[in-house]
């Protein structure tokens, strides 16, 4: 077993195709994970409803219901617990599907092992962070919006709504860099933890999802502003 300071780490594992599942069990096993394997979306929502998980690998094409039904089943219940796809499906459409749903990252079969257990490792590190600075700053209020890190509600005016963990990864980044130019490349490498795989237009999605959320007019935004060619800026109160 290797040095890992996240060994103990529970995770499910969703995945329909036996050789890949098992081979990806030995592999998380042998970094320190406790790895439990479910084989459909109906046996993996049984277990998240009974059991805590640390993170979870979840195939998209699974029998009773797809991994988009499942990521959004257990958002749910479990907001901030870590979700990486990984599936066969390639398409650009797809990502941004599966990450608005709540998935925190994509990978599309085949794959490099060790680039799913850096990601893995990634994952876990930035859970870790965003439990520290939620705890420090638990709530965020901005304009006539209001923030709760720990559950992920936020509310706009009268309106209230759940943000996924990405959305509110991605808020508390730019607050916590309020008044500073962030580039797509930094907030790709820091938010989602990719550096190519994911096109610039997911940062894009994202923020667009931010300001219909929480800016008064959208087509003129005050508080999530594009700097042309730069990247973006977040002008709190």
């Amino acid at each position: 077993m290797k040095n890992n300071q996240f060994s103990g780490s529970i995770i499910l594992l969703v995945e329909d195709e036996e050789a890949l599942a098992k081979g990806l069990e030995y592999n998380l096993t042998e970094e320190g994970y406790h790895v439990v394997w479910a084989k459909d979306g109906k046996q993996a929502l049984d277990l998240v409803r009974t059991k805590e998980f640390d993170l979870i690998i979840l195939d998209i094409m699974l029998p009773y219901f797809d991994g988009f039904e499942v990521t959004r089943l257990v958002r749910e219940k479990s907001p901030e617990i870590p979700i990486l796809m990984l599936t066969a499906k390639t398409s650009v459409d797809d990502k941004i599907h599966g990450l608005a749903l709540g998935a925190d990252d994509y990978m599309t079969k085949p794959f490099h092992l060790q680039e799913l257990l850096v990601r893995v490792k990634g994952m876990l590190k930035r859970k870790m962070w965003y439990k520290k600075v939620t705890t420090a700053q638990p709530v965020y209020r901005f304009g006539d919006n209001e923030i709760n890190f720990e559950n992920l509600k936020a509310r706009s005016g009268k309106q209230q709504f759940q943000l996924t963990t990405v959305e509110a990864m991605l808020l508390k980044y730019l607050i916590e860099n309020k008044g500073k130019i962030v580039s797509r490349k930094e907030l790709l490498e820091n938010v989602w933890n990719i550096t190519s795989e994911i096109e610039t237009r997911t940062v894009d999605n994202f923020i667009v999802r931010l300001r219909k959320f929480f800016e008064p007019t959208q087509a003129e935004p005050i508080y999530f502003k594009s700097i042309r060619s730069a990247g973006y800026m977040f002008v709190g109160e």
